[in-house]
């Protein structure tokens, strides 16, 4: 058994959206390992530290929990997944101005999905890589962790695609 740290966020029902009910309820419904944040309206985040035998395993009995007591809820984002080099670093024990330095002066560093005044990874391409390339020994729960919180958060995003639309797309590769 291994213990993974994850989030999950969920939009509240809107018949609903008190959220002093949600944490209750969420409690007695098999969320008792999970902080419970109510910050944004219409908004929760329940922040796991969960015992399983494989992340993919803690996070859908975490999904099942919470969709069980959220019914009509829908989940918006599983983290960690999206991350800056802050984040990375924090990770990994390391400081932002080290990973800066390898970010820049490694060639085959992963390009980043969004690239603006904040550049955003998924977790796991650069995880993977830093393991891959010998810079850090990446815990292997962690570098699971990653890869399942991106499985989750593209499987939800599929599922939000016009099939014609990509369809379309698809023949212009």
């Amino acid at each position: 058994m291994s213990e993974f740290s994850f989030t999950l966020i969920f939009t509240l029902p809107t018949d609903n959206q008190d959220p002093a009910y949600w944490v209750e309820a969420l409690g007695a419904n098999g969320c008792d390992d999970a902080l419970i944040g109510i910050g944004v309206t219409g908004r929760i985040a329940l922040d796991f530290i969960r015992e399983a035998p494989t992340a993919a395993a803690a996070v859908v009995s975490a999904v099942e929990d919470a969709k069980r007591t959220l019914r009509g809820a829908k989940l918006v984002e599983v983290t960690p997944d999206l991350v800056g080099l802050t984040d990375i670093a924090e990770l990994l024990g390391y400081s932002r101005q080290y990973m800066r330095k390898v970010m820049v002066n490694r060639a085959a560093f992963p390009a980043p999905v969004h690239d603006g005044k904040t550049a955003l990874w998924h977790l796991d391409s650069v995880l993977r890589w830093l393991r891959e390339n010998k810079i850090s020994n990446v815990p292997l729960p962690l570098l699971e962790l990653a890869a399942v919180t991106r499985q989750c958060n593209l499987q939800r995003e599929l599922a939000s695609l016009d099939s014609t639309l990509q369809h379309e797309l698809g023949k212009l590769h």
